[in-house]
């Protein structure tokens, strides 16, 4: 696959997932809906902190979307995505999907940027040596 579909297969997925994280899961953390308080208090968590994760959420998401701080946004959401899962863990529901978010958060960033996916595999990216990635 050319490296120009790669990217724009990245991009994409990158669309998708900011899709998710800020337009279906950030800003519905301001929103009232049918259930809120009772899925509140089950989850244990309050209204306010609520607005405090969806800011996180959302900030770490256009982290994720701008090239030159994409790499800590993903670190960022990863975070995020860990705390996600321990909630779910700790109620009882459904852990699975925060997990598979997050590797398509990260083989998106890979096809956007390919020195990611030489880091993660233990080689040096194009022009470098494996002695400058070692450092």
């Amino acid at each position: 696959m050319s490296t120009k579909r790669q990217r724009i297969i990245g991009w994409v997925m990158t669309a998708l997932l900011e899709i998710m994280l800020i337009g279906l899961s950030g800003i519905s953390k301001f929103m009232e809906f049918p259930g809120k308080k009772e899925m509140l208090d089950r989850m244990g968590i309050s209204a306010d902190l609520l607005s405090r994760i969806g800011v996180v959420e959302i900030a770490v998401a256009i982290l994720f979307l701008i090239p030159r701080t994409a790499f800590i946004g993903a670190i960022l959401i990863t975070a995020y995505l860990g705390g996600a899962i321990m909630t779910h863990l700790r109620v009882g529901d459904p852990w699975i999907f925060p997990i598979i978010l997050g590797v398509f958060m990260w083989v998106a960033l890979g096809l956007r940027n390919p020195a990611i996916f030489s880091l993660a595999l233990g080689k040096a990216p194009a022009g470098q040596t494996s002695e400058e990635v070692s450092r």
